[in-house]
């Protein structure tokens, strides 16, 4: 890791960002994209589709601890030396409000990084109407690993 965490140690940070989110094939399952990464964070949004909720017609509790995950993993990728992957190994959500509108976004942060741990944290929100309404905020740990 970079001394100072804003600083990627891989100047093609958000190509390997994108190699990384494009490997997930159930991101692309569910109609995932990510919109942006900058070091140390990333956003993701995913559109309404019917296939991703819950009996109230909500989005899944689930679908949303997966975004919350992947929006971690995401800016945490924008802080790794070429060479390196991260793994999570903890994470907590908090479904804070119901996930409902036309789409949900999911933003990333890392927090602290560290050499070999780094912990960051995710907020999700469903947009209704242009409006967001925070739905989910989780903290998390990832570990740096050889590739």
């Amino acid at each position: 890791m970079a001394s100072d965490p804003l600083t990627p140690p891989n100047p093609d940070f958000e190509r390997a960002v994108r190699e990384m989110f494009a490997g997930q094939p159930f991101m692309r399952h569910i109609g995932a994209r990510l919109v942006s990464a900058a070091p140390g964070r990333s956003e993701i949004h995913l559109p309404f589709r019917s296939e991703v909720t819950q009996h109230d017609a909500y989005y899944h509790g689930g679908i949303i601890a997966m975004l919350s995950d992947m929006a971690g993993g995401c800016a945490v990728y924008t802080l790794l030396p070429a060479g390196q992957r991260a793994l999570t190994v903890e994470f907590k959500v908090n479904i804070i409000a119901p996930g409902q509108g036309e789409m949900l976004v999911a933003r990333g942060q890392v927090v602290r990084a560290g050499r070999t741990l780094i912990v960051c944290r995710s907020d999700v929100s469903g947009v209704r109407g242009g409006e967001e309404t925070a739905c989910a905020a989780c903290l998390m740990t990832l570990m740096t690993v050889p590739r």
